[in-house]
């Protein structure tokens, strides 16, 4: 097969779309020929030497595919051969095909073409996992959400509103606002030109957000906590603005708040399975009533992941910017 391989850290020329071995599905494993992939911030961190895959997992990039069951592995039961499936990986998305373990899969839902349902696994997984079964949001509440136009953004707008949460974002610009507007976002705030903490205290009338999602990190922990309601959560998901910060104990103390951080890539089989049943039972049949859908900026043949990486890093897009293999044409 072929398959996106980094021989050595770099900019995006760094991705070289080679021929490798095929993949043998082991012990409770299926095998998935790939359609589609879906490009990721941890990708970046790998192309760039920063991020290496867990003990065990696939060299290639890639932490979602979509595509068609073409083997299954000792001990797999409940699917078939020619399934079509998504599946949420610890690598090797960016491959003709990749070894899952059965429990990280997902049927496609109706309505959604095999294609864009790799736009699905990692965002809905982050965000379910991390908005509602650890800060446990609920209906009535405010949310902030940080990035609101990227791909975790889209998705956390459209699960919140789904519960009957109120949402705010911010995001680079008015056209990226007046998308997350159109998905559901209730307080728009430009992060280049307003200050996220100023602009929430007006619109919940002093109360804060009670649950904040945040892929910034350091450069934004300070400012998260003092808009944190009393009783919030702030679930931090991303360092894009570094991994060092102050924390103030005083303030957290004084509103009762929480702080987590959780990566999803490394976590053990079981918690991802875990991840992956709450994500079906509670996500997926908003996606077959259409009340939630995959955002697709763009797609690009997986043999030219450079430009794609490109594209991610300029942050232009909106929403997921999904590879194409040999398979989906």
């Amino acid at each position: 097969m072929h398959a996106i391989t980094i021989p050595e850290p770099g900019g995006p020329e760094a991705l070289v779309w080679a021929e490798v071995p095929d993949p043998v599905p082991g012990e409770g494993e299926v095998l998935v020929e790939v359609v589609s992939s879906a490009v990721n911030r941890a990708d970046v961190l790998q192309r760039q030497g920063f991020y290496n895959p867990p003990p065990g997992a696939s060299p290639y990039p890639g932490l979602e595919c979509a595509g068609r069951v073409a083997a299954l592995g000792p001990g797999v039961t409940g699917w078939s051969v020619g399934d079509e499936v998504c599946a949420l990986l610890a690598g090797g998305g960016y491959a003709e095909k990749v070894a899952v373990p059965s429990g990280q899969l997902l049927p496609v839902p109706a309505g959604v073409d095999l294609t864009v349902a790799a736009a699905l696994p990692e965002v809905t997984a982050t965000v379910w996992s991390n908005v509602f079964m650890v800060a446990h949001l609920r209906p009535g509440e405010t949310v902030l959400i940080h990035g609101g136009s990227s791909g975790i953004g889209t998705m956390a707008i459209q699960l919140a509103k789904a519960v009957g949460a109120r949402v705010a974002v911010t995001a680079g610009g008015p056209e990226k606002l007046a998308r997350c507007k159109e998905l559901g976002a209730d307080i728009l705030i430009d992060y280049r030109e307003q200050d996220f903490v100023e602009e929430l205290r007006q619109a919940t009338d002093g109360a804060g957000a009670d649950v904040i999602l945040d892929i910034v990190g350091a450069a934004y922990l300070d400012r998260n906590v003092r808009a944190l309601a009393v009783n919030g959560r702030l679930a931090i998901i991303g360092l894009q603005g570094g991994a060092k910060g102050e924390l103030n104990l005083g303030a957290l103390l004084t509103k009762r708040a929480a702080v987590t951080a959780t990566s999803l890539r490394g976590r053990p089989l079981a918690e991802k399975s875990a991840i992956i049943a709450a994500v079906r039972e509670h996500v997926w049949p908003l996606i077959t009533e259409g009340v939630v859908r995959p955002i697709v900026d763009r797609t690009v043949p997986m043999a030219d992941a450079a430009e794609a990486h490109r594209v991610l890093e300029s942050s232009t897009h909106i929403g997921k910017v999904l590879l194409l293999t040999p398979a989906a044409t």
